[in-house]
């Protein structure tokens, strides 16, 4: 049976299971046919180019007809944001009629249909070499090596290693640029401007694109500020991960990307940048709230941030009212009571959220702060 694009066959994953998966894309080359596939079941992070002989060809599924979309934007509206509806909605002060809604669906399907394959496969950025999650729109001359070598202090990216090391002998930078801000012990956290930094910061976004499926920031860097986490040895400060935020938000969005790179993920570094972003917050005098959608690894990251530092509180304190802990935490009302509603502390009764909890309950979470 010859292969096509769309249809759905069980391919052999890497536990040697067969988990069912579509084809996204087709290549041939000089090793042969490649399948970039996507498995229906997990997140698109895990899609990967496969050999044709880890399919199971008796069970494929014919493809199923897609209908056809069209775009009437014309093309000086065509950059991508990170979020297209909310610039429309701001060039556009009036409700979005029905018409206007089906155009900016078909431009998120155009969009998902141009960076659903990954045009980069890893990256070497110090001393990891890392594979990368989803595509980036890198420069043409780029985006389809199969590795890119990027400076781990200025962020510029080669297509050679060669080329990395001459940039080594000539790169002055040891440290993000900026001020930095924070100091403990290794860690240092710099604060950047996208205004004066802007090449920095726009490779920043291209490196964290490769991570980020959710965010489409890539160019308009200008009216952000960006917190960037390092780990500092003799050699310089190495970029564990990042926080950018609005200078000016209207939606009190104290976050707006946030990124730990692979290397050093599950080592509480995400919880770290989460809470500097709060004690911006704090600093500011504002409640703040991440910029939606957040991807499924930032709001596990969020929600248990959440979680232990309301827990903490309400651990401390006999009684406290949701608005107490907003003021104490700079947290958002909305966000608290959904963070107590998956704790089972909260109650709706006579139009108002109550916040509700037990000694049993008081037993148990203690134990959970002290395991985490």
């Amino acid at each position: 049976m010859k292969l096509e694009v769309g249809m759905k066959v069980p391919c052999r994953w890497r536990n040697e299971e067969y988990h069912l998966c579509e084809i996204i894309e087709i290549r041939n080359s000089t090793d042969g046919t490649k399948y970039y596939v996507h498995y229906t079941e997990f997140n698109k992070r895990l899609d990967e180019w496969v050999s044709p002989d880890r399919f199971d060809l008796e069970n494929t599924q014919l493809k199923e007809e897609k209908k056809e979309f069209k775009i009437e934007f014309p093309p000086e509206n065509r950059k991508l944001t990170r979020n297209l509806k909310r610039k429309y909605e701001e060039l556009n002060p009036h409700t979005i009629t029905p018409e206007e809604n089906q155009q900016l669906s078909a431009w998120e399907k155009e969009h998902e249909e141009i960076t659903k394959v990954k045009n980069i496969n890893t990256i070497e950025l110090g001393r990891y070499e890392i594979d990368t999650w989803y595509f980036s729109p890198y420069p043409v001359e780029y985006s389809h090596v199969d590795k890119l070598f990027l400076c781990e202090f200025c962020l510029k990216y080669m297509k050679h290693k060669t080329t990395l090391n001459r940039h080594k002998t000539k790169c002055e930078l040891r440290h993000p640029p900026g001020t930095e801000i924070y100091r403990q012990e290794n860690l240092s956290i710099f604060e950047i401007d996208g205004k004066k930094n802007k090449i920095y910061c726009q490779n920043l976004c291209l490196l964290a694109k490769l991570f980020l499926d959710h965010k489409t920031l890539y160019y308009d860097v200008e009216p952000f500020l960006f917190y960037i986490l390092t780990e500092c040895d003799e050699f310089g400060c190495h970029v564990v991960g990042y926080f950018s935020k609005e200078k000016e938000s209207l939606d009190d969005y104290n976050l707006a990307c946030i990124l730990t790179l692979p290397p050093y993920q599950r080592k509480g570094y995400g919880k770290v940048l989460i809470g500097f972003s709060y004690e911006l917050s704090k600093k500011e005098g504002k409640v703040g709230s991440p910029e939606k959608p957040l991807s499924d690894l930032g709001w596990l990251s969020f929600r248990s941030y959440w979680n232990q530092v309301l827990l903490e509180l309400l651990l401390k304190h006999n009684s406290l009212s949701i608005k107490d802990l907003s003021l104490m935490t700079s947290i958002k009302t909305e966000d608290i009571i959904s963070s107590l509603q998956s704790l089972n502390l909260i109650k709706y009764t006579k139009g108002q959220h109550i916040i509700s909890i037990s000694s049993k309950k008081i037993t148990e979470y203690r134990n959970l702060l002290s395991k985490g």
